[in-house]
């Protein structure tokens, strides 16, 4: 029996000192780190990793004989950044009607890696996306997390949901066109009970967000850019159900008056907010409603989509509400509005996401406040502050870096040349 007992005793320490072999431990020396919780740049920084996770950030860390050393002592380090509002899934290809009617999920499930790994390499460690084609935005997160693929981990929303006739839905062709497939899987839905049951549909195949219309919108073929597209009822009645069932929400929403019904109904962020006007704001600020504002993307639809086969009708939307957003980007800014980073990648070419940063400081963010919007205040937004938006202990080791400091340059954010997530490299022009 003793025997037994010792055996067993000798296979645990076993097991254990295998264990331990097995934890992989890097350093990190960073000449400065932005201190995104704090708003301040350190100098001189030791990040120590084990495995995915950081577990010492400071300037008398002790460094393991065993530990993997990455001197980015020339470089700035920051968390890894965050969009909250992506669609991996596609981009125009510059056939627009090919792409409505041609393209198919199958054809998305193609490409989303390709888009997943560009925006990855662009220091995007996360992503918020807002809106796919038969769940495959579900499958590409879940690919990703399985560690299948490369790519930022991802808060998905499956399908947008819209009313008939609205930003959501197929306008301006011929009622006999019709798409076959489960009514749900368009994401159309109108009345409060059929809303309760779209958002049901849409979180039993994977959404970890609900996502709809409460406006008009640009790239769509309906009459308005603004107007609201749900009554304030049905609003409400998604909200809730996503409540109900522990998702936020999140609304497009360009027109005034559309923002301040989803606001009122409880959504946890505005994309886009085009049209907001005081009143909007003040509400904002009370309810504590982040605003996703895509103030970069008005440059690129108005130089390439004519290009790209988009009707003069979308164009002359674009031209009639992008300086309106920046103008009132400004005003939510200058008011206190909490803001959350998000760029519409898709509207424009992925990997470009960090082009947004410029913009968001030329209208009124400093530069600290605009990295904070990508990284401590995206991760509130999405309910992962525990988990992301800054460098310290217990949080995922998800880390960039870029050869000056974006304090003094934010652009320098456009280039990010070092990714890790989750303790893995993924990027590294600064030590070779």
């Amino acid at each position: 029996m003793r025997k037994l007992q010792a055996f067993i005793f000798l296979l645990g320490c076993l097991i254990s000192i295998s264990t331990l072999s097995q934890t992989k431990k890097i350093i990190i020396k960073a000449g400065k780190l932005i201190d995104t919780e704090n708003g301040k740049v350190l100098t001189d920084q030791i990040i120590y990793i084990e495995n995915d996770t950081i577990k010492a950030v400071g300037n008398n860390v002790a460094i393991p004989k065993d530990a993997t050393i990455i001197d980015l002592s020339k470089a700035t380090v920051l968390p890894g950044l965050i969009d909250c509002h992506t669609h991996l899934t596609g981009q125009p290809t510059g056939d627009y009607y090919g792409d409505i009617f041609r393209r198919t999920p199958v054809d998305d499930a193609i490409t989303a890696h390709i888009f997943a790994k560009r925006t990855l390499d662009a220091g995007f460690t996360t992503c918020r996306d807002v809106g796919s084609r038969g769940f495959v935005d579900v499958a590409l997160r879940n690919a990703i997390n399985k560690n299948e693929i490369p790519g930022p981990r991802l808060i998905v929303c499956t399908f947008f949901i819209g009313s008939t006739g609205s930003h959501g839905d197929l306008n301006g062709f011929s009622p006999y066109i019709n798409f076959e497939g489960p009514k749900e899987m368009n994401g159309i839905a109108n009345g409060v009970d059929e809303l309760r049951k779209q958002v049901r549909y849409n979180i039993k195949y994977g959404a970890d967000v609900i996502k709809f219309g409460a406006s008009a919108g640009v790239l769509s073929e309906e009459e308005s850019v603004g107007a609201p597209q749900f009554t304030q009822e049905e609003m409400n009645a998604i909200v809730d159900e996503a409540k109900m069932w522990g998702r936020k929400t999140c609304a497009h929403a360009h027109g005034t008056e559309a923002i301040k019904m989803a606001v009122k109904a409880g959504v946890a962020s505005i994309e886009h907010g085009s049209l907001i006007d005081a009143e909007g704001i003040e509400l904002m600020k009370q309810r504590g409603t982040y605003l996703v504002a895509d103030i970069y993307n008005d440059d690129y639809i108005l130089s390439e989509y004519a290009k790209l086969g988009f009707p003069e009708k979308i164009l002359n939307k674009e031209r009639s509400i992008g300086k309106l957003q920046r103008e009132n980007f400004a005003k939510a800014v200058k008011a206190g509005v909490k803001i959350a980073y998000g760029t519409d990648a898709g509207v424009y070419p992925h990997g470009w996401n960090g082009k947004q940063f410029y913009y968001m400081v030329k209208f009124g963010l400093t530069p600290m406040q605009a990295i904070q919007s990508a990284t401590i205040n995206a991760a509130d937004l999405l309910g992962w502050k525990d988990k992301v938006g800054s460098i310290a202990v217990g949080k995922w080791a998800d880390l960039i870096a870029v050869s000056t400091n974006p304090i003094d340059n934010v652009t320098v954010l456009e280039n990010v040349q070092f990714v890790m997530k989750a303790g893995v490299v993924y990027k590294n022009e600064l030590t070779k």
